[in-house]
């Protein structure tokens, strides 16, 4: 069986490690690895394939930045040249970013099967990009490969066939398990001059956060409020840095500014941070498996299990609330427990199903 797996985007590269590990060891599969180039830079690209072990791609597009017209409509012209040369049996993506959604529909019209890692999440916000790439690159998917039942559910309550949809995990938590023993030799804390539990981390990238003044201002005074509390470790993503500069929020008191960390780098910092303030999707997960309590500076999460079971608190943007949960967080810090099957063998039960599949046909 002959798989064509794609990356694009620094939260693709934690998913698609564990699988390009799983594929290699795998006698009978055939791999094939697609760098979209959605993201490029050495911090947000180069140096997670380095830390993670991950193959080095078999192909870079060289997509770069754009609208998300012209990056989809890009990747799409530059990687059906890929599909017609390699005639895979499936192609792989992962996540919610462009570059899922544009190798999935280029696939799909050369008729070739699709199988998206990280289905069925739904945040019901049809305003966030990611909403749109989750939702058609579901409706066109053959495998649905699920991370938790609330996946299973949304799948089906849109007329998705049973027999497509397989709850197998989390394939970020395969990688953070992987690597934690690693992530702990780095040195990031003593660069820092932290102390373990002794500090926040905080993360803002989503457009509908930054990319506002008004909202972004208005978080910033949050942060501020708590960082009177105990320093806040901001690892700033290279567009939420204009913004920071255009509310004058560059040299706030308690806030440390970081350059983009690679994996191993972060993770450490979030393992052993003491509060974690966020508007990403992937640090909820991994939060609720390092046990850390999380605040979603968000209205709504794809990823209700993290509330559920874990550790994360969906607070919203109101910054009275944010300051008041961080407050409380600090004083009673929030209790989970692990979702099932965040066991660090979802890769292994994807290409289990995979090669079964193959199989079938094949006979």
């Amino acid at each position: 069986m002959k798989i064509v797996a794609v990356a694009g985007a620094r939260p693709n590269f934690m998913k698609i490690a564990p699988l390009m590990w799983e594929l290699r060891r795998r006698d009978g599969v055939s791999s094939y690895l697609v760098h979209t180039g959605q993201h490029y830079d050495e911090k947000m690209s180069k140096l997670f394939f380095v830390e993670l072990n991950i193959p080095r791609p078999d192909i870079d597009l060289e997509v770069g930045s754009g609208s998300h017209a012209v990056q989809t409509a890009e990747v799409m012209k530059r990687f059906e040249p890929v599909l017609l040369d390699q005639h895979p049996e499936a192609v792989l993506v992962v996540g919610d970013v462009n570059s899922t959604l544009a190798c999935a529909l280029t696939a799909v019209k050369l008729g070739i099967r699709v199988a998206h890692v990280e289905a069925g999440l739904r945040s019901f916000d049809r305003t966030m990009p990611e909403e749109i790439n989750r939702l058609l690159t579901d409706a066109i998917s053959d495998w649905l490969f699920v991370t938790e039942t609330s996946g299973i559910d949304n799948l089906r309550h849109e007329g998705i066939p049973a027999e497509k949809i397989h709850f197998v995990g989390n394939v970020m938590i395969d990688t953070l398990l992987a690597c934690r023993d690693r992530a702990e030799a780095s040195p990031i804390l003593d660069q820092l001059g932290l102390q373990r539990g002794s500090y926040g981390v905080l993360t803002l990238h989503r457009p509908a956060n930054v990319d506002n003044p008004e909202v972004f201002s208005r978080l910033m005074g949050a942060i501020e409020q708590l960082a009177r509390e105990l320093p806040i470790v901001f690892p700033v993503h290279p567009r939420t840095r204009r913004s920071l500069a255009a509310v004058g929020a560059e040299r706030l008191p308690g806030l440390i500014l970081t350059e983009p960390l690679g994996y191993l780098d972060f993770l450490k910092l979030v393992a052993h941070a003491r509060l974690v303030l966020t508007d990403s999707g992937g640090i909820q997960e991994e939060t609720t498996v390092l046990g850390v309590p999380c605040l979603t500076l968000r209205e709504n999460t794809e990823r209700p299990v993290t509330c559920s079971q874990g550790t994360n608190r969906l607070v919203g943007l109101n910054p009275e609330r944010i300051v008041a949960e961080g407050l409380q967080v600090l004083t009673s810090p929030s209790v989970g427990r692990v979702p099932e099957l965040w066991d660090g063998q979802a890769a292994r039960r994807i290409v289990d199903i995979l090669t079964a599949s193959h199989s079938s046909l094949a006979s």
